[in-house]
C-alpha cells in the first residue's frame, strides 16, 4: 500500500525549506539511472490543464476515471488500468501495488468536495504504479514517498501537486512528502531541462511563490565551481581549496557537503570531481584549466574551468 500525505490546518503547519534536499537529488539521479536521456525525453511535455480539468458539475466518479486515465496516457502506462473509489482514510489518497494490470486507488472522502485537487492526490499515486513497474525504489519508507514525489514532478504531472499547496492566514493545505519549495526545486530541475515554463498554469499564489523560490536555488546548482559560470565567490573559494590540495598531496579537500566539488588525486595527477547540474551524477575532470565535459548519464555538455 502506497500513500500521499495530506495536511490542512493552521497556518504554521506547513514544512518549508529544503530539508530534503539531499534526497530529491538522489531522487534525481536515481530516475536518470533508470530512464535513458531518449525515454525521458518522451515526458517533455507537462499534463496540461484541461487534461486533469475537474468541474463541480462532473461526475464524481467518471470524472476521477478519466483524469485518471489522462495521468496513466501521460506516464505511459499504456496497459494500466486504474480504479478509483473515495472512502473516510487518514492520508490524502492510497493505491494498492499488485502485479497489475488494475490498480486500485482511494482517495480521501474529502475530494468529494474539493475536486480541483484529484488531480495531484491521482498523480503522486498513479506514480507509484510507475515506479513499481520500473523497480526503481528507496529501501527507506520516507526516502520513498520523496522518490515518487520528485519523480512525479520531474515526469510532467507534479505541478499539481505544487498548485494544491495553498496558505493564508488562517489555514493552509498541502499534498505530498516534500516541501513547497521543494516541489518548486524539482520542477525548476524540470523547466531547465525541457524548456518549459509551467509558471502559467498556477492557480495557486502560494504554489507560483514557491516555484519561484525553489528555482532559484535549481539555478545555483547551475553556478558551482569549477563550471564555467560560477560567480567570483565561488571562484576564488575553489582556488584557494585547489591550492590546498596541491600543497597537500596525502589528502584530498573537499568543500563541506557532498553536494559539491572535491579534489582527489590520480597517477595522473590531480581531479576534481563535482555534480552534474542537471542530473546530479558525479563527474570527475583532470585539473588542468578550461575542461568540456560530458555528463555519461544524462549527456549534459558541461564547460568547466578547473
Amino acid at each position: 500500500m502506497a500513500n500521499v500525505a495530506g495536511t490542512t490546518g493552521p497556518t504554521g503547519a506547513v514544512a518549508h525549506g529544503f530539508p530534503n534536499l539531499r534526497t530529491v537529488r538522489a531522487a534525481i539521479t536515481a530516475l536518470h539511472r533508470t530512464l535513458p536521456p531518449d525515454e525521458l525525453q518522451a515526458y517533455a511535455l507537462s499534463v496540461l490543464p484541461a487534461d486533469v480539468a475537474f468541474s463541480d458539475v462532473d461526475d464524481l466518479h467518471l470524472g476521477a476515471q478519466r483524469v485518471a486515465r489522462a495521468l496513466v496516457r501521460h506516464l505511459r502506462l499504456p496497459d494500466a488500468r486504474m480504479i478509483v473509489g473515495f472512502r473516510p482514510m487518514e492520508h490524502a489518497a492510497s493505491v494498492e501495488l499488485t502485479d497489475g494490470p488494475e490498480y486500485f486507488i482511494e482517495l480521501n472522502d474529502r475530494f468529494r468536495t474539493h475536486r480541483r485537487d484529484i488531480g495531484a492526490a491521482l498523480a503522486h499515486e498513479v506514480t507509484h504504479v510507475l515506479l513499481h513497474r520500473l523497480g526503481l525504489s528507496f529501501p527507506d519508507t520516507g526516502a520513498n514517498e520523496i522518490l515518487t514525489d520528485t519523480v512525479t514532478t520531474y515526469l510532467g504531472a507534479g505541478w499539481l501537486l505544487l498548485d494544491a499547496f495553498r496558505e493564508d492566514a488562517l489555514s493552509s493545505q498541502k499534498l505530498g512528502y516534500l516541501t513547497p519549495e521543494e516541489f518548486g526545486y524539482v520542477l525548476a530541475k524540470r523547466a531547465l531541462a525541457f524548456d518549459e515554463d509551467p509558471s502559467p498554469w498556477f492557480t495557486s499564489p502560494q504554489g507560483y511563490t514557491a516555484y519561484r523560490k525553489g528555482r532559484a536555488h535549481a539555478l545555483r546548482d547551475a553556478q558551482q565551481p569549477p563550471l564555467t559560470t560560477a560567480g567570483w565567490t565561488g571562484r576564488h573559494r575553489y582556488a584557494k581549496d585547489r591550492r590546498h590540495a596541491r600543497e597537500s598531496p596525502q589528502t584530498a579537500c573537499a568543500t563541506e557537503g557532498a553536494a559539491e566539488y572535491a579534489f582527489e588525486h590520480a597517477p595522473d595527477g590531480l581531479r576534481v570531481s563535482f555534480p552534474c547540474p542537471t542530473c546530479h551524477q558525479r563527474i570527475r575532470v583532470p585539473v588542468r584549466g578550461r575542461v568540456r565535459a560530458r555528463c555519461g548519464l544524462c549527456r549534459t555538455i558541461l564547460e568547466c574551468d578547473t
